[in-house]
């Protein structure tokens, strides 16, 4: 059956609403919810409280080479396959004579089964990026102070500053920093730096399936990278060359270089 009555306006009736209910509550209820929203607010990022490593178990590495397709695409590092921020290396460890290491196209695409020789002892994948050194030569040589170390442990190129020259390159011993072919600047691995400043893991870290990079904060006991290093003996790359390394492997023997 239908009325003549006319439909209370939604309008009114949330006045009608609003005269209702004492004020005394409706103070108190926007107090609440600004206390709330400066809760949920996201700190200043303050580098001085942060020192960010790395660690890698290199027993678990299986070279899928998604580490290095995730820094290609989040970084846009350049298509080429001599162009890498992160890469996997192959190594193969002969009964006799010097370890056989290849890396074909970084390791992006994975590597080609391996045909079993007989004096074949092992095999296994080493992932390879910059260092982030505490002592690093490249900050040293640099003529126009483009490269430097931040407050939290990286290791980052000015791009307004980089001239090209190469010096930093050159002075790299672990082979980690190429030229950019149009930037016509250095450039390589900063931990993602623009995702851990938000609090997120490096793209390398994020995709691996097994687990192999551990990213996290050097000084506090609650990192996972304080766990790895706890539970891991580790070492890092060519250690008497004093560049005071932050990436620590575990499971890297002498044949790695």
């Amino acid at each position: 059956m239908k009325t003549n009555e006319p439909k209370t306006a939604r309008r009114e009736f949330l006045e009608t609403c609003g005269k209702s209910i004492p004020k005394w509550v409706l103070f108190f209820a926007t107090i609440r919810a600004g206390t709330l929203s400066a809760a949920e607010e996201p700190e200043a990022y303050d580098p001085k409280q942060h020192d960010y490593a790395m660690g890698i178990d290199i027993h678990k590495c299986i070279g899928c080479g998604r580490c290095v397709n995730a820094c290609k695409i989040e970084n846009k590092v350049p298509e080429e396959p001599y162009y890498f921020r992160t890469w996997v290396e192959r190594y193969v460890i002969p009964s006799e004579g010097d370890a056989q290491v290849d890396s074909p196209n970084g390791g992006r695409d994975g590597f080609p089964e391996l045909k079993t020789e007989p004096d074949m002892l092992r095999t296994f994948f080493v992932p390879k990026l910059c260092n982030q050194c505490a002592n690093p030569p490249c900050v040293q040589v640099c003529p126009v102070g483009a490269t430097f170390s931040t407050q939290d442990g990286v290791v980052l190129v000015d791009e307004t500053y980089c001239v090209g020259c190469r010096y930093c390159i050159q002075a790299c011993p672990y082979g980690a920093r190429y030229l950019h072919p149009v930037k016509k600047v250095a450039d390589k691995c900063t931990f993602c730096y623009h995702r851990i400043r938000k609090g997120l893991l490096p793209a390398c870290v994020e995709v691996c399936p097994t687990q192999v990079r551990v990213f996290g904060e050097a000084g506090h006991q609650s990192s996972p990278l304080r766990r790895f290093l706890r539970f891991n003996d580790v070492t890092v790359l060519k250690p008497s060359l004093n560049t005071d390394p932050k990436v620590y492997y575990a499971g890297a023997d002498r044949e790695v270089r």
